[in-house]
């Protein structure tokens, strides 16, 4: 199966070994790995932002980015949700529209990817560390997955996961949400780093640097000593090829 990866902006730009350990990953597990040079931005800050017709430009430059790819596989369950939506905003566009359909049919966030489509729970990583998950909103209310990172994550050797509470509240980022009203938003990440503090756990985990990036920046401003990590760094950590799953699907096509 060759899978075309959508890096995402923040992942691109900031993070670019997240990036990387999801294809050493999806290789392991025997996909095929491009990196469309064409995309982009999905559109969606200015999207939520109001600038609909500013954004269709961003969006059919997405589309006809991935045209012809047999699956996309994103680093972010918001930035996934995004192109999950491109039918509805599209929906007026005979010509981008069937496309957008396609696309969206055929993305999918990484965890989900793993364990929805090629059928792994144990991709052999291991870490000897006692983390928290933070929930994503986007991932969790708009792509609607709430199952697979956890599963993916409970089985990595030597791995602790102690429940997040208050695991369904927003961390604050949302985005250009933290620019426009920063009061709110910094009330929001307070309570999200007092949640993740109150576990114990040295390490945080998450599907979505954006989330990240805003929960371990409060982290590190107050002096907190929790790592993040990106659950595809996670899945790559001190791979043991014997422990690995099989794919349940064909993945050399």
């Amino acid at each position: 199966m060759k899978v075309s990866i959508f890096s995402t902006c923040v992942v691109d730009l900031m993070f670019p070994d997240v990036g990387k350990a999801m294809v050493e990953v999806l290789e392991r597990c025997g996909c095929e790995t491009e990196f469309p040079d064409k995309q982009v931005c999905c559109g969606q800050p200015t999207y939520n932002s109001g600038y609909v017709d500013e954004s269709i430009p961003a969006i059919r430059n997405q589309i006809d980015a991935f045209e012809g790819a047999e699956v996309v596989v994103g680093s972010a369950g918001s930035c996934v949700a995004m192109l999950r939506e491109y039918p509805e905003i599209m929906k007026d566009d005979p010509i981008y529209y069937p496309k957008a359909v396609e696309l969206a049919n055929k993305t999918y966030e990484f965890s989900q990817f793993l364990y929805r489509v090629l059928g792994l729970k144990n991709v052999g990583a291991s870490l000897d560390a006692k983390a928290t998950y933070h929930r994503s909103c986007h991932m969790t209310r708009l792509l609607d997955e709430r199952e697979a990172p956890f599963v993916m994550l409970d089985h990595v050797k030597g791995l602790e996961m102690v429940p997040l509470p208050h695991i369904e509240n927003c961390c604050g980022f949302g985005g250009t949400f933290s620019v426009k009203m920063p009061e709110i938003s910094e009330q929001m990440v307070t309570e999200k780093m007092n949640d993740v503090v109150d576990t114990g756990a040295e390490i945080l985990i998450s599907a979505d640097m954006g989330c990240l990036m805003n929960i371990g920046g409060k982290l590190n401003r107050e002096g907190k000593k929790i790592k993040i990590m990106h659950i595809a760094e996670v899945l790559n950590n001190q791979v043991d090829l014997a422990r690995m799953d099989t794919p349940k699907i064909n993945v050399k096509g």
